[in-house]
């Protein structure tokens, strides 16, 4: 570390510091409301954005470059960045209908989706599949853009700087999962499963896939393939296979990002990149 540069650690110190402040005012805004719906969505919205806010706000207040965000783009990541959740997603929600811990389809939003885009049952639902999967994971992207400036953008890289990979995604994983609690604790951010349970499920889901989004920010170098994977993640998960599934009994438990399908699907994609840690660690970091 050449003489006047900031260490890491007070950086990401910085970073934390400006990412509650910011978060707190738009957390407090949702819990009151009781609802990720309040003031139609434009608070949820902003809090997503917050991470963001902070990381330029720790750049320039630290002297980090805006640059060392990472905003070069690559095609390969980009879509590798949209389809591996899509991929993910499939084998947690197929096993689970596979097993009939979950039903597909679900009729009444078949129904809902064919009296809005017309035709046949099969005509709707490939419109809104097309739609979703282009329109929709797109503006999907602008908002989980905000979350990644910081978790990846930021946050990763600085961590990367002292840290081994392992201890990056580990720590960037553990930190964006709790970031998350205070509306899924006092909002409407859960699936109707006791609280403990839920937050256990998100946890273990948002750990297992930070690792593959560390991994995506250390090798390619850039924000983008973060991005476009929160955006696709969302999109697809609560856009698609959750309103597409029927409940069974007990499907509440075992979907979404409270469920335990996603968790146990999540630590398969998390061990899958821990395995080719050495290419992450070999990879270009931030400075």
């Amino acid at each position: 570390m050449n003489a006047g540069e900031v260490a890491p650690r007070r950086r990401v110190g910085t970073y934390l510091a400006l990412t509650l402040a910011f978060s707190t005012v738009f957390w407090v805004l949702i819990v009151r409301a009781g609802t990720m719906a309040a003031s139609g969505g434009v608070w949820i919205y902003a809090l997503m954005w917050s991470p963001g806010a902070a990381a330029i706000a720790a750049s320039l207040l630290t002297g980090r470059r805006l640059s060392a965000i990472g905003w070069r783009w690559n095609w390969t990541w980009a879509l590798l960045g949209y389809f591996i959740p899509v991929g993910y997603a499939a084998v947690a929600y197929g096993s689970s209908w596979a097993l009939g811990l979950a039903g597909v389809p679900n009729e009444t939003f078949l129904a809902s989706i064919t009296q809005r885009f017309g035709g046949t049952e099969g005509e709707a639902l490939t419109k809104f599949l097309l739609l979703q999967g282009t329109a929709g994971v797109a503006l999907s992207c602008l908002s989980g853009l905000g979350e990644e400036i910081g978790w990846r953008g930021f946050l990763v890289p600085e961590l990367a700087r002292t840290m081994s990979f392992t201890r990056t995604a580990l720590v960037s994983g553990a930190i964006w999962a709790a970031w998350h609690y205070p509306v899924l604790l006092f909002a409407d951010y859960n699936a109707g499963t006791e609280a403990w349970y839920g937050l256990a499920c998100f946890t273990v889901s948002v750990i297992g896939i930070g690792f593959v989004f560390a991994y995506s920010r250390l090798k390619s170098g850039s924000v983008w393939p973060a991005a476009i994977l929160h955006g696709s993640h969302n999109l697809w998960i609560q856009g698609v296979f959750t309103p597409l599934t029927r409940d069974t009994g007990h499907t509440r438990w075992v979907i979404d990002e409270f469920g335990a399908a996603l968790a146990l699907t999540a630590i398969g994609v998390g061990w899958l990149t821990w395995t080719r840690r050495g290419q992450a660690q070999a990879g270009e970091v931030a400075a």
